[in-house]
């Protein structure tokens, strides 16, 4: 399984309900869940700038990690992108190649 980043930064419209926040989210994971069970969410964070949610997750391609930001964007997010992530020690070894 592959490492991914969704940055998410919500519509307008959407980031002025925060009081559905828990519910939208808890229907956001379902429909994940749902739509890509092989995805494994490993942590989930509220951010304070350019986006307003991280999560990190695993999935087994990018066609999957594709899926995770294509029901984001559906769901009310306005801008959505899954960025792969390197273990460091890998990155390291990627490094004594070049």
């Amino acid at each position: 399984m592959q490492t991914y980043i969704l940055m998410t930064k919500l519509s307008p419209e959407v980031s002025k309900q925060l009081k559905n926040r828990a519910e939208v989210g808890r229907a956001w994971l379902e429909h994940v869940k749902k739509k890509c069970p092989e995805v494994k969410f490993i942590a989930h964070y509220a951010l304070l700038g350019k986006y307003d949610f991280m999560d990190i997750y695993e999935a087994p391609d990018a066609e999957t990690a594709a899926k995770v930001s294509m029901i984001s964007l559906s769901n009310g997010a306005f801008q959505a992108e899954s960025w792969t992530a390197i273990p460091y020690k890998d990155f390291l070894k990627l490094t004594k190649k070049i």
